[in-house]
């Protein structure tokens, strides 16, 4: 290695503009030609070419790829997580299909995924909101209950463990309460930003890029702007059936060994929907993402 091969992990993306962490300096990196392959968490290989910037020679080889797809491009969210954790709320209503997606996504990716349920002192709706996160917590995904405005210190309390030691990424549609989760974990949140902000060169798009923190009690931790998609359409047929975990104790107990669980005859896994086993919304879904991932063939 000569003095101008450096290792860092990129802790912003921006366009195509990366920040990477070099042993606590920000460089400005570009990709060579037009690859933006670069996802935040990536560990990279460096060529510096100034004094502030280097150009990304080569990507690690990565433990896990996170990104959403939809008919026409790819947008990696995160790479080398180990934990993901969707925030929804009492109030606004959260949408089941983005939950339901990321959870998806957690599967192929290999992630570890848990729901913080947010602004649980707003009682009304605390019911409500409890029950359906049950239909993931049946599944077997744990659920963090926490009100990050009216009660911090027990906020804190209750996630510092669940991200000690591991890289995670926290992602939620707007109005969830994510960024008041993000400020009580990383309590320089706001500095950070304007510091990466700055050497990113964005001037005010500080709330447009996904970001990477280093944790006070150990760990990183990913925040990703808020979306109300999820696109999956770079998921195959194999990987989506054993993406939805419910459908586990069906495979193979179908008719048919290529059945879709669509409208085969004597499909175990419409069995288990009409049985009451597998919700009706998540096989909804599933035919959903089929349909989806079918219309990239074309």
């Amino acid at each position: 290695m000569t003095k101008h091969d450096l290792t860092g992990t990129i802790v912003a993306a921006h366009g195509r503009h990366y920040l990477a962490d070099v042993d606590g300096e920000f460089l400005q990196c570009v990709t060579r030609g037009k690859k933006t392959n670069v996802a935040v968490g990536d560990i990279v290989h460096l060529k510096r070419t100034s004094n502030d910037q280097a150009v990304i020679e080569k990507i690690a080889e990565r433990t896990t790829l996170l990104y959403r797809s939809d008919q026409y491009k790819s947008k990696l969210l995160a790479a080398n997580i180990s934990r993901l954790f969707i925030v929804i709320a009492t109030e606004p209503s959260f949408a089941d299909d983005l939950v339901s997606r990321a959870l998806v996504a957690c599967e192929a990716a290999g992630v570890d995924a848990h729901l913080i349920l947010n602004k649980v002192d707003l009682e009304p709706n605390l019911a409500r909101a409890r029950e359906r996160a049950s239909l993931y917590t049946r599944l077997g995904y744990p659920l963090h209950e926490v009100s990050a405005k009216t009660h911090p210190d027990d906020t804190v309390a209750a996630l510092t463990p669940l991200l000690q030691d591991q890289s995670s990424i926290l992602i939620g549609q707007s109005g969830m309460g994510k960024s008041s989760i993000v400020n009580l974990l990383v309590p320089d949140a706001d500095i950070a930003v304007r510091e990466i902000s700055e050497a990113l060169d964005t001037g005010k798009h500080t709330t447009t890029f996904t970001r990477l923190y280093k944790l006070p009690a150990g760990g990183t931790l990913i925040d990703s702007p808020g979306f109300q998609e999820f696109g999956l359409y770079h998921l195959t047929e194999g990987m989506l059936e054993r993406a939805f975990v419910e459908f586990k104790p069906y495979l193979g107990g179908c008719k048919y060994y290529n059945c879709h669980h669509l409208a085969e005859p004597q499909c175990a896994v419409l069995q288990a929907v009409a049985d009451g086993k597998i919700a009706k919304l998540r096989h909804e879904l599933y035919a959903q993402l089929l349909h989806e991932s079918a219309q990239t063939l074309y």
